[in-house]
């Protein structure tokens, strides 16, 4: 027979009190300036400005799922639906932001807790499904690759409250010894095709917009970089208007870019884990590189068939 010793679940409940509210702080700093503000020195991350706060969250990077999950690197679409679809399937008001990283952190937390206060063995076991689902199927499927984005623009606390996301959502995945050892998430599953050596500018701009399609989670701040690193002009706006008129400058150049950033995105990937979302990541930005060397190649008809439609 063994003995509990004195104490022991009180310890147990205090750490996980302490996960599910070091996930809320989390969640926190990618809302609004104000809430970041509080949560990350809470964290010990330090105060990023608000203008800080907006040029990340609302600018450059959007934590929302359906920018990486969905065909066009859009907000809203297929993408967002099946997210709410699941809020909906967990009996969940899933409101107007379904996808928004902040609600979808703070969720994980409030399962969390749920399953903690479960009295049935039975409805702990229910809700940590639920959990699970919702780390394997909605925040592991482009979290990892978001937060290596936002680390990228580099505003220190910020790019601290980034990894430190990622750390955490690792080691709820590596806790969740059943989630990791399904089918991939249907996102990628049902993932539109890679891109082609026979795609079209239209084609070509399209995809590099869309993280799901080539891997590369692309930035206005990256973007600007490569024009300075390469000597020509950047088109302050969208970044598919940005990218084309890059292409249009020196085809040859931006293409190499746009290989070597497919290269170091599949690298990034790699480093996530050795899960299969974080590989089929890796695999995809390696096939864009592959596409990306032979349009190199043949540059100057990368410009044959271009349209003008805006990059929302």
């Amino acid at each position: 027979m063994t003995t509990t010793p004195p104490g022991t679940r009180a310890n147990t409940a205090s750490s996980h009190t302490a996960r599910w509210e070091l996930i809320r702080a989390l969640a926190a700093v990618c809302d609004t300036p104000d809430a970041a503000a509080t949560a990350s020195r809470a964290l010990g991350l330090g105060h990023a400005a608000g203008d800080q706060h907006t040029q990340v969250f609302v600018l450059s990077c959007p934590p929302r799922a359906a920018i990486h999950l969905g065909p066009e690197g859009k907000l809203g679409g297929e993408a967002q639906d099946r997210v709410a679809g699941f809020w909906r399937a967990i009996g969940l008001d899933p409101g107007t932001e379904p996808d928004h990283l902040c609600y979808l952190l703070s969720l994980y937390a409030h399962l969390g807790e749920s399953g903690d206060a479960a009295l049935r063995a039975g409805t702990r076991s229910a809700v940590e499904r639920m959990r699970h689902a919702l780390l394997w199927e909605h925040l592991w499927p482009w979290v990892p690759g978001y937060t290596r984005a936002v680390e990228q623009l580099d505003v220190p606390v910020i790019s601290a409250w980034a990894r430190l996301t990622r750390q955490v959502l690792t080691a709820e995945l590596e806790a969740g010894v059943g989630a990791a050892a399904g089918a991939s998430p249907l996102a990628l599953r049902e993932a539109p095709p890679p891109m082609r050596t026979d795609n079209d500018l239209s084609d070509l701009l399209g995809g590099v917009v869309a993280p799901i399609r080539t891997g590369i989670v692309l930035t206005r701040e990256a973007l600007a970089g490569a024009a300075g690193a390469i000597g020509i002009g950047y088109r302050i706006g969208e970044r598919r208007f940005a990218l084309r008129a890059m292409l249009e400058q020196d085809p040859p150049a931006t293409l190499a870019w746009l290989r070597s950033e497919a290269r170091r995105w599949a690298v990034r990937h790699h480093r996530s884990g050795d899960d299969t979302c974080s590989q089929w990541w890796s695999r995809r930005a390696w096939h864009t590189a592959t596409v990306l060397g032979s349009l190199t190649r043949s540059a100057g008809a990368i410009l044959v068939g271009a349209d003008r439609h805006s990059d929302p």
